[in-house]
């Protein structure tokens, strides 16, 4: 598929030529995240996570909140941060540049309007209460997506949906817009800018709760198969003593980040591993034989 060609080209001209090797030596740390909500909301937020992975590293932890997927993506196979969390799709495109790319942790859910309790997760299409009610009525219609690299908002779609259609996306839709992120696909939709938007379930659930609206203000037209929930991931040059150490902080005692967790609408971080997103990393190959 043309969409995942791309992003597979891109991510590739970002990774450098030499990863640096494992590293211990005393410096500050930094943490990348995707741009799921507004900077300075996400930099509030994490103040405390920052705290208990610096207080267990013995070093400052610094927050970078990126401008895409693709630059978290490409910081942390690069050594330009030691931690991140990912989109699970953006996740196998890291591992896939670097196997030395560590999924580690990632948050349970507490049950929404449109997720289940657990650390699942889908991708939503939905329209406004007042807009189209069928998937067939949206045919030739304004759609809003959130980023490339987005699972529930870009890859999902374009693979699971697609097939469901038998059409691919730009050809199914009049125009397909990048909103940069889940809640802004949503104020889009809301705004009468798009018909329709592809978002993630459990941002779904956050941006009711948020904006004090009912479930019914939206209609859901398709939900995709579950996927696993961001992960947490270290980067190859982070050495062996450090990745203990966060792990544990971030694993072992729940109640030091309950309010963190809280702030990510989720319930508790627990451990994954690569063996997690296989069903995802087996989709986006299929994707690619396309």
């Amino acid at each position: 598929m043309r969409l995942l060609k791309a992003l597979a080209a891109l991510t590739l001209g970002l990774l450098p030529a030499v990863v640096a090797q494992a590293d211990c030596a005393p410096r500050s740390l930094r943490l990348a995240v995707i741009p799921i909500k507004d900077a300075q909301v996400m930099t509030h937020e994490h103040q405390a996570l920052l705290q208990r992975l610096g207080d267990a590293s013995g070093r400052p932890v610094e927050l970078v909140v990126a401008p895409s997927y693709e630059a978290v993506v490409d910081a942390i196979v690069s050594g330009g941060a030691d931690i991140a969390r990912l989109g699970p799709a953006a996740y196998v495109l890291a591992h896939r540049l670097d196997p030395r790319v560590e999924a580690f942790a990632t948050f349970t859910l507490s049950a929404g309007p449109y997720t289940p309790a657990g650390n699942y997760y889908h991708s939503l299409l939905l329209t406004r209460d007042d807009g189209p009610a069928t998937i067939e009525s949206l045919r030739g219609k304004r759609v809003a997506l959130s980023d490339p690299s987005s699972t529930s908002g870009s890859l999902v779609p374009s693979v699971e949906f697609a097939t469901q259609v038998t059409t691919p996306l730009p050809h199914y839709f009049g125009a397909l817009v990048y909103a940069g992120n889940h809640d802004k696909a949503l104020d889009a939709l809301l705004q009468g800018r798009v018909d329709a938007a592809f978002v993630a379930s459990e941002r779904a659930d956050a941006y009711l709760a948020t904006h004090r609206l009912a479930p019914e203000r939206f209609q859901v037209l398709w939900r995709s198969t579950p996927i696993h929930y961001d992960p947490y991931v270290f980067s190859p040059g982070l050495c062996a003593a450090l990745k203990t150490r966060i792990r544990q902080a971030m694993l072992d005692d729940p109640k030091a980040l309950a309010q963190f967790v809280t702030s990510q609408d989720a319930s508790g971080l627990v451990a994954v591993s690569h063996e997690d997103y296989a069903p995802l990393e087996r989709m986006m190959d299929a994707a690619g034989q396309q």
